[in-house]
Order: structure tokens, then C-alpha cells, then sequence
């Protein structure tokens, strides 16, 4: 199938998932596009676990009136309910989440936080570990990521005192940090890796108090780095030439042809942006997207959209990438065949965790209601939460 025909059909597939109103009673348009011409898609599950992230509120929650929690939750598409499979409550906001090859899940605190935890498979505590003993002055900046070889994992770390910005180095049994890399910027973030083992690293640029409250914006320094993942050493640096737009989360787009007369097209890399510019207007009308394609790193579009602010980012169908709007209610879809044009998948109240469907471009949105599923190829579905919850900005499937 050609990259066109690819667009075509994910351009007319637009699932609508929640304009306002009870997430109950969300207002779906059906593709008009027959079966045989869409994009494959492996079906829907009846059941998806997630390890996840929330806030619970009211009287709800068995630890208090509020309360940050991590746990599994698992969707039951049969039954059209969520469920809370396991919830542990945690001190403080946890933030972003890795799925282990056992099941099992990491969760890490963010600013000001200084908690990793590691769950098995059906969410219960394995092990708890604090960072207040291995350097003073130190924050978690709500992310891991594993080593190509599984053996290590980084964290994202800030020197409270100076802002600087570390990678921790773990020991993946035990959590325990056994070096330390400078991630040379400000507020390090998201990571990934790339096709040789390279650590890429996302340098938020934005100062920050010791609470992790944003100072000083007129200094942002923004960036993208690659470490080389054994010493730590430099490899690149790549900025935007915007200081004010924030680099947040990163996503590798998916592998591109060759079929049908499409020439094959590397990934690219995805990254989320968030705009901190003086002027509303300045921040409504900025860019959401940047990428980097190993060389260099450049805007995927100045058409308008999400009102400046990308809360989290996955892979869409043909090469694109979808990011969560959730300043302006809506998941939405930008594909490389045509850069300038934003598409609008869904209209949701705050959304943020976006989960991919594999290999397939498809996405588990969640949001302040409850969690909409998207796929170019299949109907779109939206189930409810099960109580007040608010979830937060990252989840992750479970196998």
C-alpha cells in the first residue's frame, strides 16, 4: 500500500471521540472508508492492563480526601468498564512509567520528588528505593529508561542548588545509582534510545526553583543531547532556535515502506513541545512538534495547533506522530505527507497519556474522564473511569 493511499485513509478516518459532557455519551463518526483499503490492525483485546499514574479525589480513596497513587488498571472493553486492578499509594506526584520484561512495572516520582518503586505483575511493591542518601541536593525528574542490554537503568536528575542536570546510572536489580552524567542543560526530562544503543536525552531548558517551581524564563536553554551509553560522553547537542519552546517527551516514529513504489524511510524521532513564552498569545499560536532525524533537529510544522502545549506524544500510522493537546481538548495526528496539516482524532476533556497500540499506529488516550482508543483502521471506543480520578501524564501496557 503507498504512502498516500496511507494518508488518504487516516485523514478520512477521524474518530471523534468527546466534544463535552458525560464521557459516557461521547459523540463517534464512523469511517467511511471500506475495511479492505485501511491501514492492518490487530484486533482490539477485551481486556488491556496498564500500569499507570493518578490522583484519586473525594471519598473514594482509602488513603485520605487526595491521594497520589500508582497502580494496574485494567480496561474491559466486554464489559465497558474500567477497573483498579492494584493501587499503592505514593508520597507525592508520581510521573513516568517503564514496563519490565516480567510483567512487572518501574514508576518514578517527579520534581520535587526523590522516589523510584518497582511492582511485579499484579502491581504489588517489590521494592521501594529513596535517593536522599546516594547525593544530597538531588530531584527525580519523573522518568527511566533501560540500557539497549537491559542491565542498567537512567534516570533524569537535578542539582537543586545550581540546576544543573545529571543522569543517573542504576543497577537494574537493586535501583541503586552507580554513576552519574552530566546531561548538559537544564530540567533533563524524557529519554530514548537510539538504533545503536545511544542514550538521547531532552533538556527541558527551564531553570527552576529547588521545589521545582519554573524561574528565570528569559534564560531557557533548551536541548536535545546524545550521550554515548556507556561513558556518558557527549555525541551531539541540537537546539531549535526558539529558546522558549520547551523539549518535553519523545517517541521514535514507525519504520516506512519499501512496498508498492514507496521508498523505504528511516524513523524519525519525535519530540513533544511545550511553549513558556511572556505572551498567551505567543504560547497559543507556537509549534507542539519538533524532529530529528539523526542529523538535524527542525519543526515539523508551523501550522497552529494544541495551543502550544504537547502533554505526551506516541507514533501514528505512516512514519506521523500523535501528541495529546490537552490546553485545547484534542488528540491529534500529524503525518510527514503532508507536514502543514494537523488532523483532529479526538476531542477530550484534558488529555495526556497516550499508550501505542504496537506496530500499528493506532493510541490509548487518556484523559480527565476516562480513556478513548484510537486506530485508523477500527472504530474508536471510550469507557468511563470508575471513580474520581485524575490521571497523570504517562502510562504504559502491560504484557
Amino acid at each position: 500500500m503507498s504512502t498516500d493511499l496511507h494518508r488518504r485513509t487516516l485523514l478520512r478516518h477521524t474518530a471523534w471521540l468527546l466534544a463535552s459532557g458525560a464521557v459516557s455519551a461521547p459523540t463517534l463518526a464512523q469511517s467511511d472508508t471500506a475495511p479492505s483499503d485501511t491501514i492492518g490492525a490487530p484486533p482490539l483485546p477485551s481486556r488491556v492492563r496498564l500500569a499507570a499514574a493518578w490522583r484519586s479525589h473525594g471519598n473514594t480513596s482509602d488513603c485520605g480526601r487526595d491521594c497520589d497513587q500508582v497502580g494496574v488498571l485494567e480496561l474491559d472493553w466486554a464489559a465497558r468498564e474500567v477497573r483498579v486492578a492494584a493501587h499503592l499509594p505514593v508520597q507525592g506526584r508520581a510521573h513516568g512509567l517503564l514496563a519490565e520484561p516480567s510483567g512487572g512495572f518501574l514508576a518514578v516520582a517527579t520534581r520535587p520528588g526523590r522516589w523510584l518503586l518497582r511492582c511485579d505483575p499484579l502491581g504489588e511493591l517489590q521494592t521501594r528505593h529513596l535517593i536522599d542518601a546516594e547525593t544530597p541536593h538531588r530531584t527525580l525528574g519523573g522518568h527511566v529508561l533501560a540500557s539497549a542490554d537491559g542491565q542498567w537503568l537512567y534516570t533524569t536528575e537535578t542539582d537543586t542548588r545550581d540546576g544543573r542536570g545529571w543522569i543517573g546510572v542504576r543497577d537494574h536489580r537493586t535501583l541503586q545509582r552507580v554513576a552519574q552524567w552530566p546531561s548538559h542543560g537544564l530540567d533533563p526530562h524524557h529519554m530514548a534510545l537510539d538504533a545503536g544503543g545511544a542514550l538521547l536525552v531532552v533538556n527541558g531548558g527551564i531553570p527552576r526553583t529547588a521545589s521545582g517551581q519554573k524561574t528565570r524564563l528569559e534564560a531557557m536553554d533548551p536541548s536535545l543531547v546524545r550521550l554515548e551509553p556507556r561513558s556518558g560522553a557527549l555525541l551531539g547537542q541540537w537546539r531549535l532556535g526558539d529558546p522558549r519552546l520547551s523539549l518535553r517527551h519523545v517517541a521514535w516514529g514507525l519504520p516506512v515502506g519499501p512496498g508498492d513504489g514507496t521508498p523505504a524511510r528511516a524513523p524519525l524521532l519525535g519530540i513533544a513541545l511545550q511553549a513558556e513564552h511572556d505572551e498567551a498569545a505567543q504560547r497559543r499560536d507556537a509549534p507542539v512538534l519538533a524532529l530529528w532525524d539523526g542529523q538535524d533537529l527542525r519543526l515539523a510544522s508551523r501550522s497552529i495547533a494544541g495551543n502550544g502545549y504537547a502533554g505526551d506524544i506516541a507514533p501514528g500510522p505512516g512514519g506521523g506522530f500523535i501528541v495529546s493537546g490537552q490546553r485545547s481538548h484534542e488528540g491529534l495526528l500529524w503525518h510527514p505527507d503532508a507536514p502543514d496539516r494537523w488532523t483532529t482524532i479526538a476531542r477530550l476533556t484534558e488529555p495526556c497519556a497516550l499508550a501505542p497500540w504496537p506496530g500499528s499506529g493506532g493510541v490509548l488516550m487518556g484523559a480527565s474522564r476516562g480513556v478513548g482508543f484510537w486506530h485508523p483502521a477500527l472504530p474508536p471506543a471510550m469507557l468511563a473511569w470508575p471513580g474520581a480520578m485524575a490521571p497523570d501524564n504517562h502510562w504504559v501496557v502491560l504484557g
